[in-house]
């Protein structure tokens, strides 16, 4: 009988000790020329080991629930994300008027949103202090606007292994010094018709003339927004695709892997 209440309490106790570990999200905020960030720090603080330290850039409605969420899903126990405020202050758009508002002056002024992604990857790396994330391994993923601020950050010269975009825009607005050191993948619906054809050309000449390792995926069916679950319209240029999501998931994982094995 000893014995037996003995194993029932070690698998209790295992149990609760396995209930007990859970997803994080930390708040960590800076202020930058009088603006303040409110960011998270996500990761499962069940896994002691460092693992890489990944910049996340949200959609156009920056950090809020869904994205939280979605930094969950994907930190998992491989890595830490930082997911980064790029509006400051309280600004949380919530509809798609007050999103557009909010990303209007960063792409007319794509300074400014190289000066706060910047930034916000100077504050993953400094988060090393206070969470497990192995600073030789660094990435930045990018959401529709976020992919374009992830592909900024590469090409500002940022020292990343990899950047990884999902049906963000490919544009830039200068022809910057060829600095990019990260390998760059973008994944996008092959029917988003907001990368038009010559975007994609004038993308692809870029990272030839940047001599970088990169790949450009276009999935066949998707539009903007297939990652996106709360993009539910059965039609229109915004829509999820979990089918397209599941493999773009994956190819960033084998992507990211690769780049940190280097």
């Amino acid at each position: 009988m000893r014995r037996s209440l003995l194993v029932l309490s070690l698998l209790v106790l295992g149990h609760v000790g396995a209930a007990s570990a859970a997803m994080v999200a930390k708040p960590v905020q800076w202020t930058d020329k009088g603006v303040t960030y409110k960011s998270f720090l996500v990761y499962d603080d069940a896994v002691t080991a460092k693992r890489p330290g990944v910049l996340m850039v949200p959609n156009w409605f920056g950090v809020n629930d869904m994205a939280v969420a979605k930094a969950k899903e994907i930190a998992g126990k491989d890595y830490v994300i930082l997911l980064t405020d790029m509006y400051g202050g309280d600004k949380r758009p919530a509809n798609e008027g007050e999103a557009g508002a909010a990303v209007k002056p960063l792409y007319a002024d794509r300074k400014v949103m190289r000066e706060r992604v910047s930034r916000a990857f100077a504050e993953l790396k400094a988060q090393a202090k206070n969470a497990p994330i192995d600073t030789t391994k660094l990435a930045a993923i990018g959401f529709c606007f976020g992919g374009s601020a992830v592909l900024d950050l590469a090409r500002d010269g940022a020292n990343l292994a990899a950047v990884v975009t999902f049906h963000g825009l490919l544009a830039t607005d200068a022809k910057l010094p060829s600095t990019i050191h990260a390998s760059v993948l973008a994944l996008n619906g092959a029917d988003d018709e907001n990368v038009p054809p010559e975007q994609r050309a004038a993308f692809e000449a870029e990272m030839r003339g940047a001599k970088v390792d990169w790949a450009l995926a276009d999935f066949g069916g998707a539009v903007h927004c297939f990652t996106e679950k709360e993009a539910t319209a059965a039609s229109g240029n915004c829509r999820y695709d979990a089918k397209v999501a599941h493999r773009a998931y994956a190819a960033m994982h084998a992507w990211l892997a690769e780049a940190f094995a280097k």
